[in-house]
């Protein structure tokens, strides 16, 4: 596992967690989407990495 494996996972649980926080504040659907993009993104190019 290097270090950009890493950051990219730590990335994607970070926007999941404003995913869910977000979520839990009923903002805009949008943002809510635009993040959870984001870190499916971040988080497959974590996992392609390893």
């Amino acid at each position: 596992m290097n270090k950009g494996s890493s950051l990219f996972i730590l990335l994607g649980l970070f926007l999941a967690g404003g995913v869910y926080s977000f979520w839990k504040q009923k903002q805009s659907r949008s943002l809510i989407t635009l993040l959870a993009v984001g870190s499916v993104m971040a988080l497959a190019a974590g996992f392609m990495q390893l």
